[in-house]
């Protein structure tokens, strides 16, 4: 079956299995957090987070929350929601990717928030502040926002990174993308919506979901390369 340049036997066995296999990887990562994850169940106070805290009140200034208050929004449910929708269409139907790049890309997201909805249940960590006005509404741990912008925003930098872009145009891209990534998770704690340890939790689990996503999508366009040059 082939729909839009997609033959559905391009999609190795070896694909599927890291794509199932990626649950249980990302749970892996949470046992590195193991110790912290336990401690939050039990409401635990942790050090680094009061270090931190006591860090950002004694140096946040009005201009300074007002520019992370704009900052955190690219994070955002709504923000990322819109931006991935455009973000497929550009590479489904304008770009010169393989269509499995959309494909992935989107279980990329969907995936990401799926599971961060499923552990904030699990861990129901009270926030530090509950602020409605930035999305600081519900559970704690992990971040989503840092767990969404890791996935959406680190997904670009592999499309830039395999890109025929200039090499040096390469690393100024990337590394701007990355630093702007890094100031969403970090405009959660100024903003008072969140703890470092979620945001430490929010960074190792969406890095791992991302490179899951990423080591599939690869295997797959390796296998549609060799089936092409087969036939």
């Amino acid at each position: 079956m082939i729909f839009k340049g997609i033959r559905l036997s391009d999609i190795s066995k070896t694909s599927i299995t890291l794509i199932l296999l990626g649950f249980i990887v990302i749970g892996v990562s949470f046992n590195f957090f193991f110790e912290l994850g336990e401690d939050v169940l039990e409401d635990e106070k942790f050090a680094i987070d009061s270090a931190t805290t006591d860090f950002i009140n004694s140096i946040s200034y009005p201009w300074l929350i007002k520019a992370m208050g704009w900052i955190t929004e690219a994070g955002s449910v709504m923000f990322l929601t819109v931006a991935s929708i455009i973000l497929a269409v550009y590479l489904f139907f304008f770009s010169s990717f393989s269509r499995w790049v959309t494909v992935f890309f989107a279980i990329n997201m969907g995936g990401i928030s799926a599971l961060t909805k499923l552990l904030k249940i699990s861990y129901a960590r009270k926030r530090p502040s509950v602020l409605e006005q930035y999305d600081g509404t519900g559970f704690s741990f992990p971040s989503g926002h840092t767990t969404g912008s890791i996935v959406f925003y680190g997904f670009i930098i592999y499309l830039v990174t395999v890109s025929h872009l200039d090499k040096r145009l390469k690393w100024t891209l990337n590394i701007f993308i990355a630093l702007f990534a890094s100031c969403i998770g970090i405009s959660r704690l100024f903003l008072g919506v969140h703890f470092i340890t979620d945001v430490m939790a929010g960074i190792s689990f969406g890095l791992s979901w991302l490179l899951i996503c990423i080591m599939a999508l690869e295997i797959t366009l390796w296998n549609q390369r060799r089936r092409q040059a087969k036939s």
